[in-house]
């Protein structure tokens, strides 16, 4: 298969390269779109080359030939692992004159991700309810590291008529949401559809408070299991495998969430230091991670004596952690931290909770989102290439780029 690699160019051609498009279009098409002008190309050699291009690497992948790479920083903000990937045979390199090569900063968000997240969702949010009928607002959560999480509003019209108010129509669109593009990366959906109070997905406490406040947890819990999740997402069971998990919520409000950490959480043994992250949700430290069977009868002990002490109907949400008062600090942290280092088939538990025709509920959810054996590292910043590139931006070198 012959490849060619387009780096730099106008910024219209970065920005296409990323974009969620339909099935059809293009992302050179896209670029012509955006910018004004056709994609301006020709061929040498066999090999499509931009014109517009700062530089142009061509070559020729063969069949079953791959060669170990990683592990490289990531926008998640962990270092990926080392996989087997398809090798590419180099077969010229082309560069016009003063060309700049383009540089990010990966980590965790904010990032490079940040700013293209905030200018597709810019693009393309009216596109999504074109894209999936019923859908109002979708929200890739960028602090989560976009892809794990994401807040959604639909719309609930299926049964206007009846007393009693249910998640029905939102259950469709979440699948059509699950199965959409790179939506179909996610692994945590909350979704929800606004009756008599206008939401904002970008407005976080105020969506998941909402949520929260209407959820039936023995009801609204959906998983998805065996399905495929990012990449670059370690959480799961394997490369590109893992599960996803869809809170859905509709309805009159039945609880009032706690606004501090419930008396029946503290100075439980094992399980230290919680602190309150939000409106009914509490972070708990307790000890590292080991095994999944060690935790499923740490859980089940857990489950149980929680279980016995009641009184937790206002705290439907309880994250398990390494240190709870880093997790409790900022919302970032919470979102960052649960998020990026939990399975939901693996990782939640719950208070009284058990199956009706398979179907699973509880009344308190419980996430692990301690760092797990099998997870990527952390991304820890350099100082030293933090202060290097500070050096650049003071001497007034262009923003993004280095020029060679």
């Amino acid at each position: 298969m012959k490849v060619s690699i387009f780096i730099g160019g106008p910024p219209a051609h970065t920005l296409s390269a990323v974009m969620p498009l339909p099935e059809g279009l293009s992302e050179m098409t896209f670029a012509g779109l955006l910018a004004g002008r056709r994609f301006r190309y020709s061929y040498k050699d066999g090999y499509c080359i931009s014109n517009d291009a700062d530089f142009v690497i061509t070559g020729d992948i063969y069949p079953g030939e791959t060669k170990p790479e990683g592990p490289f920083g990531d926008h998640l903000g962990y270092y990926s692992l080392t996989h087997e990937f398809p090798l590419m045979r180099v077969h010229k390199v082309y560069a016009k004159p003063n060309a700049i090569w383009p540089f990010t900063v990966v980590g965790r968000p904010p990032q490079e991700d940040t700013a293209f997240g905030d200018l597709i969702h810019e693009i393309t949010g009216d596109a999504i309810k074109q894209e999936i009928p019923g859908v109002k607002e979708v929200h890739a959560v960028d602090a989560a590291g976009v892809h794990p999480l994401l807040f959604a509003i639909g719309s609930e019209r299926y049964t206007p008529y009846q007393a009693v108010k249910q998640p029905t129509e939102l259950l469709t669109i979440a699948n059509r949401i699950l199965g959409t593009g790179q939506l179909s990366l996610a692994k945590y959906l909350f979704i929800t559809a606004e009756d008599q109070q206008p939401l904002d997905t970008h407005k976080e406490v105020e969506f998941l408070t909402y949520i929260l406040e209407r959820m039936d947890m023995q009801r609204d819990i959906h998983f998805h299991t065996h399905t495929t999740i990012d990449t670059l997402d370690y959480s799961g069971t394997g490369l590109n495998s893992g599960s996803k998990v869809v809170f859905a919520a509709y309805g009159d409000k039945i609880r009032d969430l706690c606004t501090e950490v419930p008396e029946s959480l503290k100075n439980i043994r094992g399980y230290e230091n919680p602190q309150l992250i939000m409106p009914g949700i509490v972070s708990i430290q307790t000890s590292a991670f080991t095994s999944y069977a060690d935790t499923a009868q740490e859980m089940q002990a857990f489950t149980s004596l929680l279980k016995e002490q009641g009184d937790l109907d206002s705290c439907p949400m309880i994250i398990l952690c390494d240190d709870s008062s880093f997790l409790s600090a900022n919302l970032s942290n919470f979102l960052w931290a649960t998020f990026t280092r939990s399975n939901p088939s693996h990782d939640m538990y719950g208070v009284n909770s058990g199956y009706d025709h398979k179907h699973w509920g509880c009344d308190q959810v419980i996430i692990d989102a301690r760092t797990k054996p099998h997870q990527a590292p952390p991304l820890i910043p350099d100082a030293s290439v933090e202060k290097s590139i500070e050096r650049l931006f003071v001497k007034g070198a262009s923003l993004g780029s280095i020029k060679i």
